[in-house]
């Protein structure tokens, strides 16, 4: 069996017995996860806070980074074992005082599940001139991950889980200009390159992770109903894009296609406790299952080989040792 995820290689469907419409209930039924610890970023509403609510009654202690930590208490109240941090994660002395918190603790990490994401934004920068929806789509949780390193080999047997988009197809990675300098911004654009980005990650990620017991996963919750990922969207974006009338009203043949929040969480939940992935990683994943490879640039759906690349996937892990001035040595 082939060990790596390189140009897509282990991009075949494993029989999870799940699908597109399973739930999170479903997914997690029959998983003890008692005295494992989690982080979830933008796991206080969502698709997040759903992963949160799952994995804390499967037994595991939850650790949530927030920003805004009054709305943040309010969306965890009532749920066990949870742990409320702040962390913004447009600020990278944020992130790195976030992780250092908890690496003082002394625990073990044994789920990273990176989250959090923003999208359809107009160009804005952050501090040091990035992209806002690659800059915190990815390179925060590229810097977090790094920062978490020590805590993941210390668990003996940990999973990070990128949750990406089948949004990538907008957009490979443009190696030349990743922050829109030069080249006119479109925000599908910066958004299809930010999740392509996460792809890449997971993919480099895995493989060098896999000697230290650490396996890494990328996944595409779908369309789903409901969350605030929208809330900066323009007023008539909805219906250039054919979603909604001109009164903004949601078309009924797009409402009846998305997911509910239960059914978009239900992939990440997998990707974070299925035994059946015990041996596989670097894969990304769709509908509760491995997502086929995907050539049509046409068909939303599946994997595009250009965000599972050998070669981009290193010079990308190399790019953001350089944007982020972070050396993540995996060893």
């Amino acid at each position: 069996m082939k060990q790596y995820n390189y140009q897509g290689d282990l991009q075949k469907p494993i029989n999870s017995g799940f699908n597109a419409k399973s739930t999170t209930d479903e997914v997690i039924k029959g998983i003890n996860l008692e005295g494992k610890i989690a982080i979830v970023t933008g796991g206080n509403t969502g698709i997040g806070l759903e992963t949160v609510k799952t994995l804390s009654k499967a037994g595991a202690t939850v650790i949530v980074p927030a920003r805004n930590l009054e709305k943040a208490k309010r969306n965890l109240a009532g749920i066990a074992r949870v742990e409320l941090e702040e962390l913004d994660l447009a600020n990278p002395g944020s992130v790195d005082a976030f992780a250092e918190k908890f690496l003082v603790s002394g625990r073990p990490l044994h789920l990273l599940i990176n989250n959090a994401g923003i999208m359809w934004v107009p160009l804005r920068r952050d501090d040091r001139g990035f992209e806002s929806q690659l800059a915190i789509n990815y390179l925060a949780h590229f810097q977090l991950t790094a920062r978490l390193w020590s805590a993941l080999k210390k668990a003996n047997g940990a999973r990070v889980v990128n949750v990406s988009s089948g949004g990538h197809q907008f957009s490979d990675f443009d190696f030349e200009d990743p922050n829109f300098i030069h080249r006119e911004y479109e925000t599908l654009i910066g958004y299809g390159q930010s999740k392509t980005a996460v792809n890449l990650f997971s993919l480099e990620f895995d493989n060098r992770a896999k000697k230290h017991n650490v396996r890494s996963y990328v996944l595409c919750p779908g369309a789903v109903g409901e969350t605030e990922l929208s809330r900066d969207a323009p007023a008539d974006l909805f219906h250039k894009l054919g979603y909604s009338d001109a009164e903004g009203n949601i078309l009924p043949e797009v409402a009846a296609s998305l997911k509910t929040i239960p059914q978009g969480a239900a992939t990440t939940v997998w990707c974070a406790t299925s035994p059946l992935l015990n041996d596989l990683g670097g894969v990304y994943c769709e509908n509760v299952e491995i997502a086929n490879l995907n050539s049509d640039v046409s068909i939303i759906g599946g994997v595009k080989a250009y965000s599972l690349d050998e070669k981009n996937a290193k010079r990308l892990w190399n790019l953001s040792e350089e944007m982020t001035g972070i050396s993540f040595e995996v060893s």
